[in-house]
């Protein structure tokens, strides 16, 4: 393996604990009912930061396991999906928007539409909950809105600390 796909490898790991650890173990409660967590906000950096394919790989991987080990193990092929497709649709837009800074909060809002539809589309759908399935989609949207936000944040705090640069 050259230095560089080990670079991106190491670096795809420490971002799939880090979604991991921004799923399970940060939790804000959550006028929705329930708890909001992080992990949005770092599935997202994934993509911005590590493009597609190593980005979908350290979202998909990082959220699946919060389900697998959490006891939600009948949502874990489903989150590995919409937390790669996630990355994948980020990373994907701000390329073809040649990193503008419109494309970073366009693609956020792409990806969390992802995340809301289909969440609802494996519940309803493959879970077997059918139209029940829409009493998520409230807490789902509140979950979207707090990964963009903070993910965005993060992004332009890692940008100006010039911390981005030194992954290159």
């Amino acid at each position: 393996m050259r230095d560089a796909n080990i670079k991106k490898l190491v670096l795809a790991a420490l971002m799939a604990a880090l979604t991991y650890v921004a799923t399970s173990i940060v939790q804000i409660p959550s006028p929705m009912q329930g708890f909001v967590n992080l992990g949005d906000c770092i599935v997202l950096l994934s993509g911005w930061i590590l493009g597609p394919w190593w980005g979908a790989a350290a979202g998909g991987i990082g959220s699946m396991l919060v389900d697998l080990l959490g006891g939600y193990g009948h949502y874990a092929p489903g989150t590995l999906v919409i937390k790669g497709c996630m990355a994948l649709v980020a990373a994907l837009i701000v390329k073809a928007m040649k990193e503008s800074k419109a494309s970073y909060v366009i693609s956020a809002v792409v990806s969390e539409v992802i995340m809301v539809a289909g969440y609802f589309g494996y519940a309803s759908l493959l879970l077997g909950k059918g139209w029940g399935a829409a009493a998520s989609i409230p807490g789902n949207l509140v979950q979207g809105a707090m990964g963009m936000v903070i993910g965005l944040v993060l992004l332009v705090v890692l940008k100006r600390s010039k911390a981005l640069e030194k992954l290159a």
